[in-house]
């Protein structure tokens, strides 16, 4: 038997990959983060499987939980809410299943900060705007982060950035960006993207706690900010660009645009 650590994407039910949701239905055991995930990800579960909420477990309990299933003989998915490859605490887990001789695979899912960009229309690297994407999190009680990736030092870069795990810090953070991006900088805030709580709330660095203090927001949110979000004039990929297309006659010596 393989511990198949699972991306149950952002809520939704039908945003799972068609691998995810046949692991689910041949799974004996699945251990799901209740915090994040939306319960109707589950019904991709045969009825008689064993259901486990690791929200109040500690990284050696869910370990514990894994190990027993395996050695059990049974088909084991550890769902993560977005995807195993951010904040999903995969390497602590898979560390204790390497040291226990367990074996494991992973499937990716449909990553929050995807599914929020989705819901709200926009491109996250926009040309002449932003060609990269800074994704970080706020410290608070929660391990700390490295020097070199603080928010002043993300900041700098001037790319589109996305937060997780900081929408209480929300008011603290956004004064700090003030200073790289800008007061009047676009802003939004997804709350359980995808899910049936869906909540979008749209503004500034200088008005966007406002709102999430209003709307009473204390997890299960994702920011975003950047000038990408709501762009005056844009400029034009050069894959698709009539300059590209120039560039490739003179270096072919043909006029056909194939």
């Amino acid at each position: 038997m393989t511990i198949h650590f699972v991306g149950g994407g952002p809520g939704a039910a039908d945003l799972i990959t068609v691998r995810a949701a046949n692991l689910l239905g041949e799974a004996d055991v699945v251990m799901y983060a209740g915090t994040y995930l939306d319960r109707d990800v589950l019904a991709h579960c045969r009825a008689d499987v064993r259901l486990v909420d690791s929200a109040d477990l500690t990284l050696d309990q869910i370990t514990a939980e894994l190990v027993t299933a395996h050695l059990a003989g049974h088909e084991v998915v550890r769902l993560c809410s977005g995807d195993p490859s951010l904040y999903s605490a995969l390497a602590e887990q898979a560390f204790r299943l390497d040291a226990a001789g367990v074996p494991w695979d992973v499937t990716p899912g449909v990553p929050a900060y995807a599914a929020a960009a989705a819901v709200v229309g926009r491109e996250l690297t926009v040309p002449l705007l932003s060609q990269s994407v800074v994704l970080t999190r706020a410290q608070a009680r929660s391990t700390a982060m490295p020097e070199s990736e603080s928010l002043a030092n993300v900041a700098a870069t001037g790319a589109t950035l996305v937060l997780h795990l900081a929408i209480t810090r929300i008011g603290e953070l956004a004064s700090e960006l003030i200073e790289h991006y800008g007061a009047d900088c676009p802003v939004v805030v997804v709350y359980r993207a995808s899910q049936p709580e869906q909540l979008v709330l749209r503004g500034t660095l200088a008005t966007i706690a406002e709102q999430v203090e209003a709307a009473q927001l204390r997890q299960a949110a994702v920011i975003l900010v950047g000038r990408v979000l709501d762009p005056v004039r844009v400029g034009e990929s050069y894959l698709y660009g009539v300059e590209r297309d120039r560039s490739a006659k003179v270096s072919t010596g043909s006029t056909s645009k194939y």
